[in-house]
């Protein structure tokens, strides 16, 4: 009897290390569920073409924007077909059922995390026109006169973000939502928008131009390429911190022998040298994290703002 389970576990491991090695036998897709041009959009387009020469096959980004990101989730916790990932913030992500009275997807059960892939601070950034120079400024203008904030999605870290800093500083904002990061930094330049919490990879071009003007970081500590600007915590939201993670996942069906090969060629891609320096001059971070790790992660996110929501009574039908 020993023998005979011992043949079956030597089968089955080579079995597993046989589907990995067989996968993929198909073209690959990267769903966005935002529009181009956000944090997420940005990451998987770097990821992408590495990943097709890894994988011998080809990786096409597809943008599914629509519901917040949940249209795009939704379709890849349902997919089937076995090439289907999911990258996104997985920060909104794990936000999304504290919000959403009712969701298509339950992303603890219905989604794998396969790696986490990088980090960038949220910025607090205004148009030119607004006249502060800084949070305590901007907050006193709030409380005399209307200033709209762009919320990237409604019940988004950005969105979140924002009502933490409100509630602690008693400013007073006029959400305005939007489909994506993209679109709301883009009003905010033209100045359709007063202020928007964007992430540092998608928001930093439109500082270093002048066509947005920074004040605050996200983060605990200032960050190298804008070392003049205090973090949001230096004036006045003690411990405050608010990021973007960016992260891929696949359905929940997936081979762990997949989910380990995919991950492990995302590790390595998003280390190598030239992703680095290029994700580290636009003000992200190479954060990665395996799946083993990838559910204590979420969960803590999780907790982390579900407090924020329940304290900001923010919910959406």
């Amino acid at each position: 009897m020993l023998k005979q389970l011992w043949v079956a576990a030597l089968f089955a491991a080579s079995s597993t290390g046989a589907l990995a090695q067989a996968w993929p036998d198909k073209p690959l897709r990267i769903v966005v569920p935002y529009p181009p041009g956000g944090s997420s959009d940005i990451i998987a387009r770097a990821v992408s073409q590495p990943l097709s020469e890894a994988l011998k096959q080809t990786v096409i980004v597809e943008n599914k924007p629509g519901a917040n990101g949940n249209t795009g989730t939704d379709f890849v916790a349902k997919s089937t077909d076995g090439h289907t990932l999911l990258l996104c913030d997985v920060g909104a992500l794990a936000i999304s059922p504290s919000v959403y009275l009712k969701l298509p997807f339950d992303p603890s059960k219905d989604l794998k995390g396969v790696s986490m892939l990088a980090y960038s601070p949220h910025l607090l950034v205004v148009n030119p026109s607004v006249k502060a120079g800084n949070l305590k400024e901007l907050v006193a203008l709030s409380q005399k006169e209307k200033i709209d904030f762009a919320v990237t999605a409604m019940g988004s870290a950005p969105h979140l973000a924002g009502v933490a800093v409100e509630k602690a500083t008693k400013a007073k904002w006029e959400y305005i939502p939007y489909k994506g990061g993209s679109q709301a930094v883009a009003d905010t330049v033209a100045g359709q928008t007063h202020v928007v919490m964007n992430g540092m990879l998608a928001t930093l071009p439109f500082v270093q131009s002048g066509k947005l003007k920074v004040l605050g970081v996200s983060k605990k500590t200032r960050v190298p390429l804008l070392p003049d600007v205090p973090t949001i915590a230096e004036q006045g939201v003690a411990g405050f911190e608010s990021g973007t993670w960016q992260g891929v996942l696949m359905p929940a069906s997936t081979p762990p022998a997949v989910v380990s090969r995919v991950a492990a060629e995302l590790a390595r891609i998003i280390q190598s040298p030239e992703i680095q320096q290029r994700l580290a001059s636009q003000g992200a971070e190479v954060a990665v994290i395996a799946p083993a790790d990838f559910g204590p992660f979420f969960e803590r996110e999780r907790a982390k703002w579900a407090k924020v929501v329940a304290e900001g009574k923010v919910t959406i039908d």
